[in-house]
């Protein structure tokens, strides 16, 4: 989710608000979308909503980014999650739980799971894999298009690519802010939709500050997150992500 949520997790410093050129190298829309909220540091704030046929539940929680190597997401509310933390450095994953003081690494066996109950996996949160370097792309359609002002583009995985998917669909308007990826099996079966909404200007890039993920294997549930807080210009201590800060 890191990945998503920074996506995430993460999912693109992209969208500068500038004009486009009228026939754009596709490697620069997926470059953008790849690093749409990668900075150098990051602090962000966000709520989380999911929605299942079992349960509903919200959760409010701190996201703290260096780089694209390490990360972590600290649980605020509810109080019987609340100082839960989930590390992430390189392709290593731990969560800490405060109310028996244990820190637990995730095994590989294990990253398929749901990350707090979400349609988040925990691989999720570690996967590293860029649109741009790991995907061959083609335009489906271009702004003007049967008179729409947007890219679409299919991704196809290189041979050597560490996915679950064998295709995916991005939808982005004219100024690439994305809009909407759409995840395929090997077969051709549509798995997962992801929604991006709320586009607002953040430090002078425009980019979605809420998105949806809808498992089309099961219709009606859905996992949102929406971002209170974006901060790209405080620093952020190195320390903080290592397996003795989680106590402190």
């Amino acid at each position: 989710m890191i990945r998503f949520l920074l996506i995430f997790c993460g999912f693109l410093w992209c969208t500068i608000s500038t004009a486009v050129a009228e026939t754009p190298n596709i490697e620069d829309i997926l470059k953008r979308a790849d690093d749409l909220y990668r900075r150098e540091h990051s602090i962000m704030e966000m709520e989380m909503y999911v929605k299942t046929s079992k349960y509903e539940r919200k959760m409010t929680m701190e996201a703290i980014s260096l780089g694209t190597e390490k990360s972590l997401i600290k649980i605020i509310t509810p109080s019987k999650d609340a100082g839960t933390i989930t590390l992430k450095v390189d392709k290593n994953m731990w969560n800490y739980l405060p109310k028996v003081d244990r820190t637990m690494k995730i095994p590989s066996g294990m990253m398929g799971g749901s990350w707090m109950g979400s349609h988040f996996s925990n691989g999720d949160l570690v996967r590293e894999d860029r649109f741009s370097e790991d995907f061959d792309a083609t335009f489906l359609q271009v702004p003007g298009d049967k008179g729409e002002e947007i890219y679409i583009i299919e991704m196809i995985p290189k041979p050597d690519t560490p996915v679950v998917w064998g295709k995916i669909v991005s939808k982005n308007a004219s100024d690439y802010v994305p809009m909407e990826v759409s995840y395929y099996d090997e077969d051709g079966t549509l798995m997962r939709i992801d929604k991006f909404e709320n586009i607002k200007e953040i430090d002078g890039v425009r980019m979605p500050t809420s998105f949806l993920i809808l498992p089309q294997d099961k219709p009606g549930e859905m996992t949102k997150i929406t971002y209170t807080k974006m901060d790209f210009t405080t620093k952020v201590d190195p320390k903080m992500f290592s397996l003795q800060a989680l106590r402190k």
